[in-house]
Formats: structure tokens, C-alpha cells, sequence
């Protein structure tokens, strides 16, 4: 006997075991959650990491750090959550000092000789910040030049920058014009860009070539990468040579092009773009 069908338009037909219904697609709106304080758009505010670096202080993983050791402070108050957002007229204090954040500026210098590359010296020696004259931003060396080096340095206090162009990830290019106590052989030059072991682990350079005239064969011109501590002076040593003179040319697509030595200049925004264009 046929079971008779059900004439209830409001019956709803039953749906197969283990099949379920999908739900219907909703279309974005486009619209940041209002919940989250740290999503609001235009909140006129700054997250505190990023106010430590445009300050100068450090880096913005650095900052993090700083802030998750509780050495940082808002009207008075220890920060230690991620993501915290300051406004304009807050009080930021690190290490009992109250921080402004400055305009980033961006500095290149021709390092001169007998100058050392820190911010001051307990010992009295002459530094780079000497020669800025009444600068009125603190800004801070990227990286280090020993202080029998000369050329390119460059001064910032874009915390994040400096922390790329220092970084070996990044790979910033470097030419130096290097003087030495004897003549170089050309298979010197070449064990340099094969690379060798050193104290603190393998070394190449990227190009070494003569730059000397004649039978002068003590000036080579030296390209790489790393950043270790007096590395260039460390590869010839290996190999038996003293490094008379050093001096930096090219640093990151910049190059002493009418700077005199012991003198510095603003960079323009087409060379700070293309300093920033190493971040990504």
C-alpha cells in the first residue's frame, strides 16, 4: 500500500543522515570591529612600541622588549601589554626620562679620522656627535666605523631603519678602499671572495680587486656584505697583510659624492626612500 503524501506545504522535507545545511554567505561590510580599541580607525593614537622607535629609543622589537621588562612608563603608570597605544599628550618615560617623539631625520657623514663612532666617551676622545654642531635631534650612529676608518656613516634616529641596515638578513651592500703594508697577490684577492674560516665563523667578500696604478699593488677595493666587527682588517690579517688605511665609499646605495671629510648632510627624500625600500 502507497503511503500517502502529505498535502502540509509547511512540513519540511527531511534532509539525508550525515548532510548538513550550509549557511548563507554574508557579504563583508567593510566595517573594523568597534570592540577592539587597538583596530579603531583614526584613533589619533600611536602604539607604544612605535613611539620608542620614531624616538629614537630602539627598535620596535626591541622597544617590545623594554616594554615587557616594565621599564617604561605612561602618566606614571608601568606598561607592560603589547599593543598599547599612546596619544599625543601622554608622558613617556624610560629610564626616569621623559621621551618626545621627534621628526625622523636622516644624516649622511664623512667620518674623518681619529673620531669614534658612539654617542660620548667616558674616556674624552673626540666622537662623530662632536662634529654635528647644535643639531637639535638626538640621532645615533647605523653602525659602527673603528676609529682609525673613515667615509660613509650614516646617523638616524629611525630606530626601525637603523635595525635593518644593520642587520645581516638584509644584506647591505659595502665598499671599502682599502690600504695596505705590501703589495696583495692575486690569489689573496681571490681567497678573499672564496671566503675563509675566522674566530667567529666563516667570511667572504663579494668582490676584491687592485685599485692601485702601476706596479702599486697595496690599494685594494674590497665589496661585502657582513657587518661583523673589523672584519675587513681581521680578513687581511688572516692572510698576513696590516691595513694602513680604510675608508668606507659606498654604504647601502649612498656615496661621498661632494662630502668632504669631517663633513655631513641631510638626505634627501629620494635617498631615505630608497634606504626604506631595503625593509621589505
Amino acid at each position: 500500500m502507497n503511503a500517502k503524501r502529505s498535502n502540509n506545504k509547511s512540513e519540511k522535507p527531511r534532509r539525508k543522515p550525515g548532510t548538513y545545511k550550509k549557511a548563507p554567505l554574508r557579504k563583508p561590510s567593510g566595517k573594523k570591529s568597534g570592540n577592539n580599541p587597538h583596530t579603531q580607525a583614526n584613533d589619533g593614537k600611536m602604539r607604544l612600541n612605535k613611539f620608542l622607535a620614531n624616538a629614537g629609543i630602539a627598535s620596535r622589537r626591541e622597544a617590545d622588549v623594554l616594554i615587557s621588562t616594565g621599564v617604561v612608563t605612561v602618566n606614571g603608570k608601568v606598561i607592560t601589554e603589547m599593543g598599547f597605544k599612546v596619544s599625543s599628550t601622554d608622558k613617556i618615560t624610560y629610564g626616569g626620562e621623559t621621551i618626545k617623539s621627534e621628526k625622523k631625520v636622516y644624516l649622511l657623514m664623512n667620518k674623518p679620522k681619529d673620531f669614534i663612532t658612539t654617542v660620548d666617551d667616558p674616556y674624552g676622545r673626540r666622537t662623530v656627535m662632536q662634529l654635528l654642531g647644535r643639531l637639535k635631534q638626538r640621532v645615533y650612529p647605523v653602525g659602527r666605523l673603528d676609529r682609525a676608518t673613515t667615509g660613509l656613516l650614516m646617523l638616524t634616529n629611525d630606530g626601525d631603519l637603523t635595525k635593518k641596515l644593520t642587520h645581516p638578513k638584509y644584506g647591505i651592500k659595502k665598499i671599502y678602499n682599502v690600504g695596505l703594508d705590501k703589495n696583495v697577490t692575486t690569489s689573496h684577492l681571490k681567497h678573499l671572495c672564496d671566503g675563509f674560516e675566522l674566530e667567529d665563523g666563516f667570511t667572504k667578500a663579494d668582490v676584491a680587486v687592485h685599485i692601485g696604478t702601476g706596479e702599486n699593488k697595496k690599494l685594494v677595493g674590497i665589496e661585502l656584505h657582513s657587518g661583523k666587527n673589523r672584519i675587513i682588517r681581521r680578513m687581511f690579517e688572516h692572510l698576513g697583510y696590516n691595513v694602513t688605511k680604510l675608508d668606507r665609499v659606498y654604504f647601502a646605495g649612498l656615496t661621498k659624492k661632494d662630502l668632504a671629510r669631517g663633513q655631513w648632510r641631510f638626505l634627501t627624500e629620494k635617498e631615505v626612500g630608497m634606504l626604506q625600500m631595503h625593509q621589505t
